[in-house]
C-alpha cells in the first residue's frame, strides 16, 4: 500500500514557474511508474506526464511538452513535475499517482494507475 502526498501547488502569473513534489510512503518506490494527472473545473482527469520505472523514460501531454518536466528522485520516493511559461489553461487540480504494473512504457490512462495523492491546486492568472 502506497500513500502519495502533493505540494507545491500555488496561484501564479502566466509565464511563471511553479514545482510540484509528490511524496510516496511504502515500499519499493522504485518500482512504480510514476505519473502526473490533471482536473479542471468541469472537465475530465487529464494526463500530464509520466516517469517509466525501468529505463528512465518521460512521457508528456502534448499540451505541456517543452515546457514541463517530471523527474523522480528514488533515494527520496519523490517525484518532481516542473512547470515553466504556465498558462491560463494549466489551472487544474494536479494529481500524483502510481502504477504498479510494471508495464513497458508508461500508460496515460487514468484507470491504470493503482494509487492517488490528494492532489494540489494550480491556479495560473492572465
Amino acid at each position: 500500500q502506497l500513500q502519495l502526498v502533493e505540494s507545491g501547488g500555488g496561484l501564479v502569473q502566466a509565464g511563471g514557474s511553479l514545482r510540484l513534489s509528490c511524496v510516496v510512503s511504502g515500499h519499493m518506490f522504485s518500482m512504480f511508474t510514476m505519473g502526473w494527472f490533471r482536473q479542471a473545473p468541469g472537465k475530465e482527469r487529464e494526463f500530464v506526464a509520466a516517469f517509466s520505472w525501468i529505463g528512465g523514460n518521460e512521457y508528456y501531454a502534448d499540451s505541456v511538452k517543452g515546457r514541463f518536466t517530471i523527474s523522480r528522485d528514488n533515494s527520496k520516493s519523490t517525484v518532481y513535475l516542473q512547470m515553466n511559461s504556465l498558462k491560463p489553461e494549466d489551472t487544474a487540480v494536479y494529481y500524483c499517482a502510481a502504477d504498479g504494473s510494471r508495464r513497458r512504457g508508461a500508460t496515460m490512462n487514468a484507470g491504470d494507475y493503482d494509487y492517488w495523492g490528494q492532489g494540489t491546486q494550480v491556479t495560473v492568472s492572465s
